[in-house]
């Protein structure tokens, strides 16, 4: 089985609009794993290292601005193929794309209040996690609906 962990966030807009129960929910009957949970507030360094990709684009500094303007929850999610179901849980980055049914298509309108962040490839997915969680903070343990869920 191919278990894979994933690095989820609820951005600020999510937060505060009371969003995060519904997002845990959905990732939860989906039959995906939470191994690690916290909210926290954002430093400037870490926004920074971790939308390193995007140092060079416009944007920037809007979106380190926003990303730290509120509390989020980040999130370690473990499941089969964990990452691409995320994904597609998640939706298209600009929610006006994002199909119905999704987080974004459901909740978000503008690319740059999107509710949600998740990582795009496993390599993504593990530098992300260690940016925001120290190993002993990601918990091991078994589900007792994990034999109803894969087979």
């Amino acid at each position: 089985m191919d278990i894979e962990r994933t690095f989820v966030m609820v951005k600020p807009d999510g937060v505060q609009r009371g969003l995060i129960g519904e997002i845990i929910s959905r990732l939860e009957r989906k039959g995906l794993k939470i191994v690690a949970m916290k909210m926290m507030k954002i430093e400037e360094s870490l926004a920074k290292e971790h939308y390193t990709e995007h140092k060079e684009r416009p944007f920037f500094g809007d979106l380190i601005s926003y990303i730290t303007s509120g509390p989020v929850v980040a999130m370690v999610i473990e499941g089969k193929e964990a990452v691409s179901v995320v994904r597609t849980l998640v939706g298209q980055t600009n929610p006006r794309e994002a199909l119905p049914g999704t987080i974004r298509g459901d909740y978000g309108i503008d690319v740059g209040r999107n509710v949600i962040h998740a990582s795009d490839s496993t390599q993504s997915a593990d530098r992300e996690i260690n940016l925001f969680f120290k190993e002993e903070e990601i918990l091991s343990y078994s589900k007792a609906d994990e034999v109803w869920i894969y087979e």
